[in-house]
């Protein structure tokens, strides 16, 4: 049964639908900014460090600690930046499924409300119908 909300009601479903998409891409973002930096930690385990030889070694040993901490950083800032999109998206989606419901509970009162007069409307015909009834059979009582 279509009311005046239904389209309302189909494109805030839409939208909301649209947002459960949006956190389920930010979910999948978390989690492969939590896998890179699980790696990039491991990553920095591996890193030999030597405790003899030449001082080029030394320096290439740092300039390679150097160079993992700046990845593990990122990292960090990618799974922060994960967890705000996170958040914003939840935000986004708790708005529209408030306005979804919103519309959607406007519309059932609408089909109520219609239901409820063509009930009255029906009934009403019915009480017309049973009266010319009544009255042709009243009339036939007379004439026999």
């Amino acid at each position: 049964m279509k009311t005046r909300y239904t389209s309302l009601v189909s494109v805030k479903k839409n939208i909301m639908q649209k947002s459960e998409r949006a956190l389920q891409s930010a979910n999948v973002n978390l989690n492969n900014a939590s896998i890179a930096l699980k790696l990039s930690f491991s990553e920095l385990n591996l890193i030999d460090t030597p405790t003899t030889g030449q001082i080029s070694d030394f320096l290439s040993s740092r300039v390679l600690l150097d160079a993992q901490r700046k990845l593990i950083s990122h990292n960090e800032e990618w799974v922060d930046f994960a967890n705000n999109q996170i958040r914003e998206c939840k935000e986004q989606l708790k708005i529209d499924m408030i306005e979804y419901e919103k519309f959607n509970y406007l519309e059932l009162q609408e089909i109520k409300e219609i239901l409820h007069k063509r009930k009255l409307q029906e009934a009403k015909e019915l009480d017309e119908i049973a009266l010319m009834t009544y009255e042709n059979n009243k009339q036939k009582r007379k004439v026999s």
